[in-house]
Parts: structure tokens; sequence; C-alpha cells
């Protein structure tokens, strides 16, 4: 893929995940008072920033417009990390969501369209991206550590403030309902597909960046 395909499809994808996040705010938003944990805005709309999902999108969303756009300090290890995060994330979530929790929910109307783009459009567009349009060499094993640190800050902050609120965005973090045994149980399993992911990224953008690349 050429460089200027590479900022379209990165254009494409951050309008993709810009449509999924405004469109899942308006059915948190007008949804019935009835529905969900949080009966009320804005507490009902916040909470939307909650899940792992949408700040997954979210980072993707950011890093394919930088790209897209051309900007920010695409060298540094700040920008590596989260470009790299964005990606393995997004993976993250169509997998989990695909093997694990698709079958508990059932969305309609435009919860099914949100949830049609957030959980397997951009992660087919974010993957493909990476794979087809890169930008290459900017993945490393020290990057792949760094990468963790989200994961980790976000299963901390999800354990802290549902201690406090009793709200968990999945049921397999969900300790009222697992008890924190099973609950670290379960992420340390999506910790090692995280890794398994981290690793298998840096060894192929190695590999794929060995190609010479068209511009």
């Amino acid at each position: 893929m050429t460089t200027a395909s590479g900022r379209v499809w990165h254009g494409v994808t951050a309008a993709v995940v810009a449509i999924g996040v405004v469109t899942q705010c308006l059915v948190s938003a007008t949804s019935s008072g009835g529905e969900g944990f949080y009966r009320e805005n804005p507490e009902r709309v916040l909470n939307v920033f909650a899940y792992f999902t949408i700040q997954s999108n979210l980072l993707l969303g950011v890093t394919c417009l930088l790209l897209a756009l051309g900007a920010g300090r695409q060298d540094s290890t700040l920008f590596k990390t989260l470009r790299l995060n964005g990606v393995l994330c997004i993976a993250v979530t169509g997998i989990v969501y695909h093997l694990v929790l698709a079958g508990t929910d059932s969305p309609t109307g435009w919860g099914w369209v949100a949830n049609l783009l957030l959980h397997t459009a951009t992660p087919l567009l974010g993957v493909l991206g990476w794979l087809l349009a890169g930008p290459r060499g900017r993945t490393s094993p020290r990057i792949a550590g760094w990468s963790i640190v989200f994961p980790l800050l976000w299963l901390a902050f999800t354990l802290i403030r549902g201690e406090g609120t009793g709200f968990y965005p999945y049921p397999f973090v969900d300790v009222g309902d697992h008890g924190y045994g099973q609950v670290l149980l379960n992420c340390l399993f999506v910790a090692l597909l995280f890794l398994a992911l981290a690793a298998g990224a840096t060894l192929l953008d190695r590999r794929i960046g060995r190609r010479p690349v068209e511009r």
C-alpha cells in the first residue's frame, strides 16, 4: 500500500471510530431511563467511556487521525506505544467480544449499528490498516513492554471504581458475581492474549519492514 493510500485508510478508520463512539453515546443518552446501571444523564453517557471497547477505539482513532494528517511526533516513544496500544487493544476488543461477549447482549436499531462499528468494523480496519499501511519500524520489545501499561491501568481503574459503585462493565470482571480470584484469573488470560499479540506484532513488524515500501 502506498503512503498516500495508507493515509486515506487511517483517515477512514478514524472516521468510523468517531461515528461509532458518537452513535453509542447518543444511544446511551436516549435509551429508556430504566435501562442500564446508571439511569440518569449525564452519568449514563459518561459511563460509556469506562468500557475498554470505547477506550480502545479512541486510542485507535486518535493515532490513526494523527497518521492520516502526518501530525504529531510519530517517532517518539509515546506515540509508538499509543499506536501499538491502539492496534492491540482493538484486536483484543474484537477477539474477546466475538468469542466471549457476543452472546450476552442483543442490541437493536442504532445500538446494533454502534455495536457493529465498535466491535467488528474498527477491529478489522485497525488491524488490516496496521498490516497493510504500517507505519513500519515503530514496534520493539521495549515498546511492546510499555504497551501493557494501559490495559493494567484500565483494569486497576475498573476494579477500584467497581468496588465503590458496584458497576463492572463486563461479566468477566464482575467481582460481585465471581470474586477477585476468578476475576484476576480471567484478566490473566486476557493479559496473556495481549502479550502474545504484542510479541507477534513485534516479530511481524520486523518481517514486513524488510520489504520495500512503495511511495
